[in-house]
Formats: C-alpha cells, sequence, structure tokens
C-alpha cells in the first residue's frame, strides 16, 4: 500500500460517489441538458464528498469527450484534474487565502481563457471562511461570469455564508452516509487492499467516523499499520477508545434487573481493562437515545446507525426499560459529563447515576421525588401489580406468644387438576396468582410485559391473552421464540395441559368493567411503602 488510503480511493466518476444520489443526479442532469450554472454551493458536514464532487464536476466539463457524465479518465484533462495539477482547476483554501487581494487576483486571472478545456472552475474550500470584504468582490463576478467561469464553493457551516452569496448560487445538501453504506466502502477497500478485517470491525469503524468518509478510510488505513494488515474487534476498540455494543446492553440488561452491585463491578471491570469512561458515558447517552426514539415511534428507525443484529436488541431493550428510567438516567449522565468538560473525572458520576436509577430511594432531591411519585402512579394505574427492583422486603416482626414461622415451610402453590374441566375464569386465577409470578422468576422483563395481558378466550385447548389497545409493542415482544416458550411452559406446568397460547391486541375499551379498576388503599399504602422505603407511624393519642 503506497499513500493515504481516502486519498487513493477518492471517487473519479459520479457512479463512484456514495450517499449523495440526489447531487448526483441534478448535476447529471444539468450536464446532459447543457445548464450548468455559474456557481454553486455544497454544503455539509466534513468529509462527505464535497470537493470531491467538485472536482469531478470540472472533469466532466472539460474532458476531451466532453461535456459529459461519464469523464475517461484517460485524457490529459482528465489526469492532469485528477493529480491537482490542471490549469484551468483552480482550488483555493479559503482558511488561508481569504482577503480582498486574494480576490482581486482572481478578478484579474478569469478574463483568460482556460488552456485546453471549456471551463475554468474555481473550487473554493472552507468558503465562510471568506472575509466579507472578499465575498463583496465576488458578487458582481458570481452574478453576470464570463460564460467559461464556473465557481464552486464548499463549506461545512453554510449559516456563515452570505445571503446575497447564497442566492446567486445553487446550493447543494451533503447528507451524512448510512451507517450500510460507509460498511460497505469499507469492505470494498479492505478486499482491494487486502486487508483481513470482519464486517463487526468494519461496522464499528464506520460507526465511529458518524458520517464521514474521510475519518471512515483514514482509521481503517491507521488500523491496517498497526496490525500488520489483519483488524480485529479488539484492535479497533483499542484504538478508538470505543465501547463494545455488547458491553451498553450489558449496562442496560442490569438496569432492567436493578442490579446495582452488579453495575459497579461491572464499571470497575471496564476501567481494569483501559477503557475510557468518558467516551463509555458518551456511548451510553447514544445508546439510551436510541432507546428513547423507539420508545415514541415504536420501531427502529432507518436512521440510527446500527447493524440489523443491533436492531432486534434494541428494540427489545427498550420495551424493558421504562420511558422514566431512560430519561432519568439520561438527565444523570449529563452530570457526567459537565464534570468531563471541566477536566474531572467521569468515574463517579457515572456510578452515582447507575446507583441513583437502581436505587431510587437512595437520594431524595426534588428530581428524585418526581421520578418516585411519577414510578408509583403508573405502579398504581396497573393495580399494583408491578413490583419494585430495589430491595427485598424486611419481614414485619411477629407478635408476643405469637409461633415463628417454619423455616422450610412454602405456600402452597395452587395448580389446575389434570381430570377436572378447565374453565376460563380458572385460568384466569391461575394467571394472576401463579402465571405471572412463574413467569417473572425466569424472566422479570417479560413478567412485566404480561402484567398488562388478561386472558380472554378459552376454547379447543387454544387460550387468547389479550393486551390493552395501545400494547401492539408489548406482544411483539412476548410473541418472540424464546418468550413464548416460556409462557407456553408455565401454562403447560401450572394447567397441567398443552394450551396453544396466542396473544391478541385489544381495542379501546374492550377489557371487562373492574379489570382495570385503580388499586385499592392498602395496595397503594404498601406501592408507597416500597417506592418511598417508608413507614407508618401511629398518630399519638391527645
Amino acid at each position: 500500500m503506497s499513500g493515504a488510503l481516502y486519498r487513493k480511493y477518492r471517487p473519479q466518476t459520479f457512479d463512484e460517489v456514495v450517499g449523495q444520489e440526489a447531487v448526483v443526479r441534478t448535476l447529471r442532469n444539468a450536464i446532459e441538458r447543457e445548464q450548468v450554472r455559474q456557481a454553486y454551493l455544497f454544503a455539509g458536514p466534513r468529509g462527505t464528498g464535497k470537493t470531491s464532487l467538485a472536482r469531478i464536476l470540472a472533469k466532466a466539463l472539460n474532458c476531451a469527450y466532453g461535456p459529459t457524465t461519464t469523464p475517461c479518465g484517460e485524457c490529459n484533462s482528465c489526469v492532469s484534474i485528477a493529480a491537482g495539477t490542471s490549469l484551468d482547476v483552480v482550488e483555493m483554501d479559503a482558511a488561508s487565502q481569504r482577503g480582498i487581494d486574494d480576490i482581486r487576483e482572481i478578478r484579474d486571472r478569469v478574463v483568460l481563457q482556460p488552456v485546453e478545456g471549456r471551463h475554468k472552475v474555481y473550487i473554493l474550500d472552507e468558503a465562510h471562511q471568506l472575509t466579507d470584504a472578499a465575498f463583496n468582490a465576488l458578487l458582481k463576478l458570481i452574478e453576470e461570469p464570463p460564460p467559461h467561469l464556473v465557481f464552486v464553493f464548499c463549506t461545512t457551516e453554510l449559516a456563515k455564508m452570505l445571503p446575497t452569496v447564497r442566492s446567486r448560487c445553487q446550493t447543494f445538501m451533503f447528507a451524512r452516509p448510512r451507517l450500510p453504506e460507509l460498511t460497505r466502502l469499507l469492505r470494498r477497500i479492505a478486499d482491494g487492499e487486502r486487508i483481513d478485517a470482519p464486517d463487526a470491525a468494519l461496522s464499528l469503524v464506520a460507526r465511529s467516523a458518524r458520517g464521514s468518509f474521510r475519518d471512515a478510510v483514514s482509521t481503517l488505513d491507521q488500523l491496517a499499520a498497526s496490525t500488520d494488515g489483519a483488524v480485529t474487534v479488539q484492535a479497533v476498540l483499542q484504538l478508538l477508545g470505543a465501547v463494545e455494543e455488547e458491553a451498553l446492553f450489558r449496562i442496560g440488561d442490569l438496569i432492567v434487573d436493578g442490579d446495582t452491585a452488579g453495575l459497579l463491578l461491572f464499571v470497575e471491570e471496564l476501567a481494569d481493562q483501559g477503557q475510557d469512561l468518558n467516551r463509555l458515558v458518551q456511548d451510553l447517552l447514544e445508546h439510551l437515545r436510541h432507546l428513547l426514539l423507539v420508545q415514541h415511534m415504536g420501531e427502529v428507525p432507518d436512521s440510527l446507525p446500527v447493524t440489523e443484529e443491533t436492531r432486534e436488541r434494541i428494540r427489545s431493550q427498550a420495551n424493558q426499560l421504562g420511558e422514566p428510567v431512560v430519561l432519568r438516567l439520561i438527565d444523570l449522565l449529563a452530570v457526567a459529563v459537565d464534570d468531563a468538560r471541566q477536566g474531572g473525572d467521569p468515574r463517579l458520576p457515572l456510578e452515582l447515576a447507575l446507583v441513583k436509577v437502581t436505587r431510587p430511594g437512595a437520594e431524595l432531591t426534588r428530581e428524585s421525588l418526581a421520578y418516585r411519585l411519577e414510578q408509583l402512579e403508573a405502579r398504581a394505574r396497573d393495580g399494583g401489580a408491578h413490583t419494585a427492583p430495589a430491595q427485598a422486603p424486611v419481614a414485619a416482626p411477629s407478635p408476643r406468644g405469637a409461633e415463628p414461622p417454619a423455616e422450610d415451610a412454602e405456600p402452597a402453590v395452587p395448580h389446575a387438576d389434570p381430570d377436572a374441566e378447565l374453565g376460563l375464569e380458572q385460568v384466569r386465577q391461575l394467571w394472576q396468582q401463579v402465571v405471572l409470578p412463574q413467569v417473572g422468576e425466569r424472566s422479570i422483563p417479560l413478567g412485566s410485559i404480561l402484567n398488562d395481558a388478561k386472558p380472554v378466550a378459552l376454547e379447543d385447548d387454544r387460550l387468547t391473552v389479550e393486551f390493552p389497545a395501545s400494547g401492539s409493542f408489548n406482544r411483539q415482544v412476548a410473541e418472540e421464540p424464546k418468550n413464548a416458550a416460556i409462557v407456553h411452559e408455565v401454562v403447560a406446568d401450572v394447567t397441567g395441559r398443552r394450551l396453544a397460547v396466542e396473544f391478541t391486541v385489544g381495542t379501546a375499551g374492550s377489557h371487562e368493567a373492574g379489570e382495570d379498576e385503580p388499586a385499592s388503599e392498602d395496595e397503594f399504602v404498601s406501592l408507597f411503602k416500597s417506592t418511598f422505603d417508608a413507614r407508618e407511624v401511629d398518630e399519638p393519642e391527645r
């Protein structure tokens, strides 16, 4: 390999441009219909191909066989433009050549005819850095240029371009490429350079580039040099300081389980491995943003920079982590971000955030109390079915003289008589008393999801379980093969029959009266105690 890969694999024709279909289509139509404008403005994030497309446009206009949408790449004009030595294509860095004297030099030269092509093309990179005086000196030239002159302004900050200049240009917005497009480009380069890199490693490189072709290819180039052409996932993580997706999902699962100790140990483990905790906080915030989008949209947006394998896991975890938990953790992690910006260590704020979100009773701030009230109201609406994941309840002291319960005694678990006829009402009782607790023991998230579901029909060994009208997302999760198998096994064990369980979604108002009644006073008091770590106080006698 010789030379930088991002220069070697820079697109040379319109067909090689990736991720800018609308821009390429418009420029091609303009060339074919001989409607090329005197000034273009290419705006977009860095590394998205603005300067490369400006060069391709120059080649299309000056090719010996043109103007053409398929420049040959072999004539003197095409070769010199690609090499950056053409006298007819002038590239200027407006960051260093930004004054009025530089623009006056352009005005003196534009009257000269092209040396070997049809057009003289000026490409001004970072054009927003030109001074106001320089822009004003260009206005007349842009509006009424010689017929052979074409300007292409490239900028990463469109808002800083003068409105008078923008009004005289045809503006194109360059979009960030999607993750699959970046990954395919990296795969093509890796195969062309004989770099051994698995798809998972290339996906990590593409995700870290955040929409920049140049950054992605430069990172791959650096990895190939440091690993002698054998790129691994671990090498990518080590170079970028990125957090593996599995670690982010594991943090989410531990939060779902309310495992505070497990979270602190996992952070300790990541720190011992040399993980950059600043990067961990940033990646965790991005992961939470993905979950929040799924919770509000009901699906994984195509715009998310994730692989197909990750989409299903994001959808599942978005359903397991409640929206209040996600919002609360985002607010708490903002403290870690602020500390990092001021040069502080983000470890303690990160650990505090994880403790507070899994142990809401551990703090008494106004935000925490508001969060716990929201959780309490949600549980009350569910009839007290949800239980707090934090601490196990402490047994109340037995009254004096009472016999202590036997240590090995276990409450009898009701089961259906296999020889008796099984009815819907009996299934409903078993569902609440036995099925839901046993499903919750095998999968806490699945047990939480099924709390909103009710058996509504039993016909010919076929049990129909209905979610509320707003529970289509929960139904999809319950129908996942792993979750459906758990439900079938528990129902068969409790009822003694192999019932086929089907999940449906009801319409508004379809639940029977009384099923969604608010929690009783005793249930509400019990929820209040578990949520706020409170106890009842007898009113003193007067």
